[in-house]
């Protein structure tokens, strides 16, 4: 509870500061000034002046980063996106998604980490090829957080910010399938077979989709027999945690459940199973969550940086492998949208902007934190952190800009 309070008077007073003095977007803002005060920190200790250092760092250790996006905050935020993604868009650009979220995902991580291996000893670091790829792979998936939090302020065509959510909400459950397969060989040694990788996909990926069907249209009975808001949004509230902890039993992917029940709740419980007073309620109470965790997790991320231990030799491989990241991203977006224009149907510069909006965050870094302690791992980590940090403040503050030069004219 101690922490749980500190987290919460931390977000709420970086959050006054930007509103009332800087005026960046809510996420962006407070993750800078969190991101400021952490570089102020490592600077006064560097100087000598190590006391208000040593006072965060015991508080931010408490807070186990991986454990509190992964198993807390990401399936409230995954289903509070999902409310407001419109089904009827979503089927329309289905094959677009798919084509992103699934083969997209899997030749980027395959780019970036054959990349990162051939690219590392250049510059006289040595990563271990199976780090190389599950670097590859928990960079690759857009963080829909991150994606979601931004894309909407930046005024994109609603068949364009739907591929990018889209994409950015179902792209999660192939890449945690992946960081499982390259974790076990990191573990085991062992090369998994393509049979069994196969079949922990179809588990987790697909089992993940039916659950949320069958969490989506229990909730929905539910809903519709009663009408009653404050019982209607506790039951929205408990088939999210409820259902999320039940996905983590049963080992399926609950990122992907929580989407699917998301869209069902949004679109035909709102629809059919609510009344006006009830949707207003229910959208207020999602509307408020999303946005206090959104805030609380990029303080956490700004914060984060004071445990990574980031040496002087890692600046210029972070250059390199932010641009890395970015070319591979350009080459699986680009090359599906040039071959199949017609059939993906987007404006002309569309690969511009899906290429800039790939955002990664606090999914990446939370994955990297799950990795084995140790020099590797500490590479890894200094590598995630540099990508989504120029992704959230470079990428997310030239959203806006980029979709009204490139879409809108």
């Amino acid at each position: 509870m101690d922490i749980a309070a500190i987290c919460l008077v931390v977000t709420a007073v970086l959050a006054y500061i930007n509103h009332r003095f800087i005026g960046l977007p809510s996420t962006i803002g407070v993750m800078s000034i969190a991101l400021a005060l952490s570089c102020a920190f490592v600077g006064l200790d560097h100087l000598g002046f190590s006391e208000l250092r040593h006072q965060v760092e015991p508080w931010l250790k408490s807070v186990d980063f991986s454990e509190v996006l992964m198993q807390g905050m990401l399936s409230l935020l995954l289903f509070a996106g999902a409310l407001h993604v419109d089904l009827s868009e979503l089927k329309a650009h289905r094959w677009q998604v798919i084509t992103l979220a699934v083969f997209g995902t899997m030749f980027s991580a395959a780019l970036i980490g054959i990349g990162l291996w051939w690219l590392l000893p250049f510059l006289h670091i040595y990563l271990p090829f199976p780090y190389c790829l599950i670097f590859g792979v928990l960079i690759s998936p857009t963080d829909p957080i991150a994606v979601m939090a931004i894309i909407k302020n930046a005024g994109a065509p609603k068949g364009l910010a739907t591929v990018i959510a889209g994409e950015s909400m179902f792209n999660d459950g192939i890449a945690v399938v992946l960081f499982v397969l390259v974790a076990g060989i990191l573990a085991t040694g062992q090369q998994p077979s393509l049979q069994s990788g196969a079949l922990l996909l179809l588990q987790e990926a697909g089992g993940g989709i039916v659950y949320g069907i069958a969490l989506g249209y229990a909730s929905y009975w539910l809903l519709k027999s009663i009408d009653s808001y404050q019982e209607e949004i506790l039951i929205t509230l408990a088939a999210v945690v409820g259902g999320y902890a039940l996905a983590n039993q049963l080992h399926v992917s609950g990122p992907l459940a929580m989407v699917v029940a998301g869209l069902i709740i949004g679109n035909q419980g709102r629809v059919f199973a609510m009344s006006e007073v009830t949707r207003q309620r229910l959208d207020m109470f999602w509307e408020l969550i999303d946005a206090i965790l959104n805030s609380v997790l990029f303080v956490l991320l700004g914060m984060e940086v004071l445990l990574i231990n980031f040496a002087l030799a890692i600046f210029l491989p972070a250059l390199a492998v932010i641009a890395l990241t970015l070319l591979a991203r350009l080459l699986t977006v680009a090359a599906p949208l040039t071959f199949f224009r017609r059939w993906f149907d987007l404006p002309r510069k569309s690969w511009l902007v899906l290429t800039w909006g790939g955002l990664r965050g606090g999914i990446s870094v939370a994955l990297a934190l799950s990795l084995p302690a140790g020099d590797y791992r500490n590479v890894v980590l200094s590598l995630t952190y540099a990508v989504v940090v120029f992704s959230i403040l470079v990428q997310g503050l030239s959203m806006g800009a980029l979709v009204q030069r490139a879409i809108a004219r």
